[in-house]
């Protein structure tokens, strides 16, 4: 931990229980950058603000599982196994130590753009490697020729890091969900603890991005990443489930909505990967803090119908709409560096993910120093909408 980490630190330690019934952690895929996640949950940890609720997308999954799959002592320890396993040297080690001497954005911006190379070329130890034929030369209908890579490995170290036996057993205390799309269907569906058993193949179908990725078998049904359609749990935390709760959500967005017009092709591509994967983000809160606003307003006029008119089945159905919960959304989003190019979500280097992690960290104790986050709201929507990792001071 260097001295700022340390400094941050002192600001935020032990700050206990806030008062929600929920506590929720949102994690939206983003490949790589999802080691930003990893020092929001240390954060979070260090301030003892434990979840009851962990939902994710794509990576965001696999960072869900290995925190509900572990138990609390155990967490921070398997998160930095899987990233550090993940962004292992892997035949680039020359890459790596020149990495640590030559600074500068330029340098390390090349030197991103070789390391995501070595990904596409040799995929990242523990997670992903190439089809060997490639799928072109796979047999028609199979699933080797649907992906240009291989996830088989991705298994064996997710049954090395999550305790699914834990993970299962522990749902009443820590709620797990990870979402995926139907390939047949085309439906988005939560494979959620509230309901079924997890194991392994549900995390892999939320990250089976194509055509990267080959679709995951799960009961007989081929899934894809849930990030297709929405790469942000948010409204299945809020909205989704069958019983509402006055609920803290963290949501830990990898991608930002605003940025600035591309001067090139390659910065078109990592714009459209950013609009398209931040999955409208603040649409999505402006517009369930006024459908709140108006479930809120028919609880307060329903209590002046007389009960005898509510008897019915149009009265049950005002009354399952109407709602007194309240919400606090504190986002954490990760905010590209300018070396940063379209190939960070699969620029797997030990450097970046350092520096991804500590991002996340530091975002999170500055979002913690401001105590109103973690208070209930107070007007009449009934829901706050929190932004502050950036630009409060250390």
């Amino acid at each position: 931990m260097n001295d700022q980490q340390q400094r941050l630190t002192k600001t935020h330690v032990g700050l206990g229980r806030p008062p929600f019934e929920c506590v929720a952690l949102v994690l939206q895929g983003g490949g790589a950058l999802g080691a930003y996640q990893g020092g929001v949950y240390q954060a979070l940890e260090e301030a003892a603000i434990e979840p009851d609720w962990v939902a994710g997308i794509s990576i965001g999954a696999i960072n869900a599982a290995l925190i509900a799959g572990n138990p609390p002592e155990k967490r921070i320890e398997r998160l930095r196994a899987f990233w550090e396993g993940v962004t292992a040297p892997n035949g680039l080690d020359l890459i790596d130590t020149m990495q640590n001497f030559w600074r500068g954005d330029v340098a390390r911006s090349f030197f991103n753009q070789l390391k995501a190379t070595g990904a596409v070329v040799q995929g990242a130890p523990g997670f992903f490697e190439p089809r060997v034929p490639p799928p072109y030369f796979q047999p028609a209908g199979t699933i080797e020729a649907t992906s240009y890579y291989d996830t088989s490995a991705l298994r064996g170290t997710l049954e090395a890091l999550v305790d699914f036996d834990y993970l299962n057993s522990n749902a009443d205390k820590m709620r797990l969900s990870v979402g995926a799309v139907n390939v047949r269907s085309g439906n988005f569906v939560y494979f959620d603890t509230k309901d079924r058993t997890i194991k392994p193949e549900h995390v892999m179908a939320s990250g089976a991005l194509p055509p990267g990725f080959p679709a995951v078998e799960v009961d007989g049904e081929l899934y894809w990443d849930g990030g297709l359609i929405s790469n942000t749990p948010l409204q299945w935390v809020t909205t989704g489930a069958e019983e509402r709760h006055d609920t803290l959500a963290f949501q830990v967005d990898l991608w930002s909505s605003r940025g600035e017009a591309p001067a090139d092709l390659a910065e078109v591509v990592m714009r459209q990967k950013e609009i398209q994967y931040s999955s409208r983000t603040r649409y999505n809160t402006d517009t369930f803090k006024h459908l709140q606003t108006v479930r809120r307003t028919l609880a307060e006029a329903l209590d002046k119908v007389p009960a005898e008119w509510l008897d019915n089945d149009e009265g049950r159905l005002l009354k399952s709409f109407a709602d007194r919960k309240v919400y606090s959304v504190v986002h954490l989003i990760y905010r590209s560096k300018n070396y940063e190019k379209q190939s960070k979500d699969y620029e797997f280097s030990a450097l970046s993910m350092q520096d991804h992690w500590q991002a996340g960290y530091n975002d999170t104790v500055r979002s913690l120093r401001h105590r109103e986050a973690l208070q209930r709201p107070t007007d009449r929507t009934g829901v706050a909408v929190f932004d502050l990792g950036v630009g409060a001071r250390d």
